[in-house]
């Protein structure tokens, strides 16, 4: 039974999926990140980038547990452990494996500056119209790359595999993100076509009623100011 840190975020969703879709069983550990839990001693044990989602899988290599934190790495390590979703060669292993760091790089960052300028700092009294371009647009960019490329396949690395399970949690929240699909068919098809997987329907659905749409200003102040 793996132990799944988590909190219904795009990021989380990311692990929850991932757990569905390999029928692995799991055990999930609520980390309210607008109370501050992510700082918790207990849990910077396991993560000590003070993030979640992380893992801990009693049974990992050579049989003995291990703690994995960050997203991409969970299902790289996922992936390894099943033999499941990460390519069936080393081309397609490759393919996988760059559309995943893609995410890691740029969706995942863009899209959540766009969250973060287009709808929380304007509550917090920062309204910035630079930022808000700046990261609309780059996220702009990012889906039209997405959209070129499922106009030749089906999922984003030719087969279903961890990249998707990677980028849909974020592109599933383009309208938040002020994007449109009217002019990506392909996106959006893809879109359909994931969320319909009954492993992203309950990854997704984890908790989802913790899941709000504002925090108020104590948990913004957690969520967004530094601390060490």
């Amino acid at each position: 039974m793996i132990d799944l840190y988590f909190w219904p975020t795009p990021n989380g969703w990311k692990a929850s999926i991932a757990l569905e879709e390999f029928g692995l069983p799991y055990t999930t550990h609520l980390i309210n990140i607008s109370q501050g839990d992510q700082f918790e001693p207990d849990f910077l044990k396991i993560s000590p980038n003070n993030r979640m989602p992380a893992i801990t899988d009693p049974d990992g290599p050579d049989g003995a547990p291990i703690s994995i934190f960050e997203s991409g790495a969970i299902l790289q390590y996922l992936a390894r452990k099943t033999g499941k979703f990460a390519g069936a060669n080393e081309r397609a292993r490759i393919a996988v494996e760059q559309w995943l760091m893609w995410q890691m790089g740029g969706v995942g960052p863009m899209a959540g500056q766009s969250h973060h300028f287009l709808k929380y700092a304007p509550q917090m009294g920062h309204d910035i119209p630079y930022a808000k371009d700046r990261y609309r647009n780059e996220t702009a960019r990012l889906y039209s790359v997405l959209d070129r490329q499922l106009a030749d396949n089906e999922y984003v690395a030719g087969d279903y595999s961890i990249a998707d399970m990677a980028i849909w949690p974020w592109a599933s929240l383009w309208e938040g993100q002020e994007q449109t699909l009217d002019d990506k068919p392909n996106l959006a098809r893809w879109l359909d076509t994931v969320g319909g997987r009954p492993g992203v329907i309950a990854g997704r659905a984890l908790h989802a009623d913790l899941r709000k749409t504002h925090y108020d200003k104590k948990g913004q102040d957690t969520l967004f100011k530094q601390k060490s």
